[in-house]
């Protein structure tokens, strides 16, 4: 465990609820949250993430029994209480996800809030582009509902980033020495706020993650 969480001191903590608009005017002052992700549930038979502030605290948790495709991704926080929900779009061509506020299962779909939609890109021709994110619902944000953002790089070798139109990172995963690819860092602008930084990782996992449980995801991420 020494060795999954960050040691560096110093570093802001995440926030673990919604953004709030007194969080949007401070935004520009605040700094970038750093975590570290462990690409493992600490339940026992569940499959999932762990997630650690700067501090070795426990941030958020991903607790997800079963194996294969999964239709839907829940994020927690440290008590258990969802704060988002991820969940594949049906019949669709691609890959698409469409990130939730809070238990989008135990709401009423009509009340169901859509946070961020995430495609994966699809095209023959070279590209950096992993997948495109597209703001669907943003009240008391910082976020631009007209705004649409792009992953680039690669997910597989933990060096990617979410960019803006102005190719401003407002994401980022990056590889920790020493550790291998099951522990990384990301680091998530407040424009963008470390539940939603998380929620594009596990979406990302699901569409790149290369993982045993699925012999076609490990087919689309080579």
């Amino acid at each position: 465990m020494a060795k999954v969480h960050p040691s560096n001191a110093g570093v802001p903590e995440p926030a673990t609820t919604s953004s709030s608009t007194s969080r949007a005017a401070s935004v520009e002052e605040e700094q970038p949250t750093v975590l570290t992700v462990w690409r493992k549930s600490l339940l026992f038979n569940c499959d999932g993430f762990t997630v650690f502030d700067a501090k070795g605290n426990l941030a958020f948790r991903v607790d997800s029994y079963g194996s294969g495709r999964r239709a839907e991704v829940v994020l927690m926080d440290v008590a258990g209480k969802a704060l988002l929900t991820i969940r594949r779009k049906k019949l669709s061509l691609a890959e698409h996800w469409v990130i939730y506020d809070g238990d989008a299962a135990a709401a009423d779909k009509a009340k169901a809030k859509p946070l961020l939609s995430v495609r994966r890109r699809v095209s023959l021709r070279a590209s950096k582009a992993l997948a495109h994110v597209t703001p669907l619902q943003v009240q008391g944000s910082s976020i631009s509902s007209t705004e649409a953002y792009v992953v680039e790089g690669s997910y597989g070798r933990r060096a990617c980033a979410v960019r803006d139109a102005h190719g401003n990172a407002v994401a980022e995963v990056r590889r920790k020495e020493s550790v291998g690819d099951d522990v990384f860092r990301l680091v998530a602008d407040p424009r963008l706020g470390a539940p939603l930084a998380m929620g594009l990782v596990i979406t990302l996992d699901e569409m790149f993650g290369g993982s045993a449980r699925s012999l076609l995801r490990r087919t689309w991420s080579a």
